[in-house]
């Protein structure tokens, strides 16, 4: 009887008009989404009511799942639909299955508003809760989540990607990407310092510096901070990303898109590392997740991409997953880094956004991070006038790498001659 109950009711819509008012449209889309969410279909009825007073009549459906079921109604004169997904939790919990169903089908419909309410059924420790909680595993065995207070996009982006904004009462506007959280106003500068200034305080004067990825503009913000730096590209695959950032998402990038140094790429960042004639002194891989579609970017081939594109003294840095909950993952990255690279120097921290203590990583051929001690980047620090910084300082570079034993044991060394 324990499972989860999301409904969704949907206001002027922005979807082919056929998806309210073509039941055979409507029902494609809604088998399309749960089959490949991984839920079951047992059977379906779907009803396309007749016109009315001139206005065509809208669709009433249901998909019934070994899971329990999916319903949609629409009210096409108001470009409008409600729609709830519920699951049970039997035998397993599919709850972040029914969660990725409900943001698919929003990303579908389009609404320019949409109120969304989570509810707990047959839980006799909790009566239920009737704002939304959002979930994300960390491996089949863990979830954690964050309520949130409205949902302010959901769309499925021009690059394939299911892009999701929230307001959130933890860290204010949050942005997720195919299921997967990836920036937050809160806490942003746990990520965003930790992967920049490592590299960057370690290198005598950084100039140019690329960003595969990183659409936030988050990474860019602070690179911005040194300087030295005279030029940062961004290549990005997805405008969608970009200019969902730029309209939500300020507190993160703090208007970095208006400085001349940034140019902005949209295309395949891999593409442009194979054609670019440029040398860059720092290459970030600010990617989605390792366990995303970007996972075949986490290779030597991308890897030996990079370093063509590198200065003399140059590095890559890139964040490679939780050593806590993909440990293979990690250790395959970095097997992977050394094949390319002389020195590999992993790092990690705790990341509030992404509920896990997190893994990154330096390679190069000629930067080693760990040789500045605390007095060099408290100096560079103060020669270059960073400030305000809220996680990163001299003692906590040090920190970064000085790894526990189950991480050492599980990467090895890497340290430069």
């Amino acid at each position: 009887m324990q499972g989860l109950h999301l409904t969704a009711d949907l206001y002027q819509c922005g979807c082919n008009l056929s998806l309210l008012v073509d039941a055979d449209a409507l029902a494609e889309m809604c088998r399309r989404h749960t089959l490949a969410v991984g839920l079951t279909l047992v059977d379906e009825k779907w009803f396309t009511f007749p016109e009315y007073q001139g206005q065509p009549g809208g669709v009433t459906g249901m998909l019934l799942l070994a899971e329990s079921h999916l319903a949609v109604h629409t009210w096409p004169e108001r470009r409008g639909v409600t729609l709830d997904v519920y699951v049970c939790n039997f035998c397993q919990d599919n709850s972040a299955k029914a969660e990725r169903l409900a943001s698919e089908l929003l990303a579908a419909f389009a609404p320019a508003r949409a109120e969304t309410h989570r509810i707990l059924r047959g839980d006799t420790d909790n009566a239920g809760a009737s704002d939304e909680l959002i979930l994300e595993a960390l491996d089949e065995h863990s979830v954690y989540g964050y309520r949130i207070r409205e949902r302010l996009l959901t769309q499925k982006t021009a690059g394939d990607q299911l892009l999701e904004i929230f307001d959130t009462p933890q860290f204010g506007r949050t942005m997720r990407l195919d299921g997967h959280f990836m920036t937050s106003a809160g806490e942003e500068f746990f990520y965003h310092e930790a992967l920049v200034h490592p590299a960057a305080i370690s290198h005598p004067a950084p100039r140019k510096a690329l960003i595969i990825g990183g659409g936030d503009g988050g990474a860019a913000e602070e690179l911005l901070k040194h300087p030295s730096i005279e030029r940062v590209v961004i290549a990005e695959l997805d405008a969608d990303v970009v200019e969902a950032a730029k309209h939500h998402l300020n507190d993160v990038h703090r208007g970095v898109f208006a400085d001349p140094r940034l140019e902005v790429k949209i295309g395949d960042g891999f593409a442009y590392l194979e054609t670019t004639d440029e040398r860059f002194d720092l290459v970030f891989f600010d990617l989605t997740d390792p366990d995303t579609p970007a996972a075949s970017l986490y290779t030597a081939v991308s890897f030996a991409k990079a370093q063509r594109a590198l200065a003399p003294g140059g590095a890559l840095v890139l964040h490679i997953g939780s050593p806590v909950f993909h440990p293979e993952r990690v250790r395959g990255i970095v097997a992977e880094l050394r094949r390319v690279f002389s020195a590999v120097h992993c790092y990690g921290l705790y990341i509030p956004l992404y509920g896990a203590y997190w893994g990154l990583a330096i390679a190069s051929d000629g930067l080693n991070p760990t040789a500045a001690d605390a007095a060099t980047v408290d100096a560079r620090l103060a020669e270059r006038g960073i400030r305000d910084l809220r996680y990163y300082n001299a003692e906590v570079h040090g920190a970064l790498f000085a790894l526990p034993n189950f991480y050492r044991k599980l990467v090895g060394s890497g340290t430069l001659p």
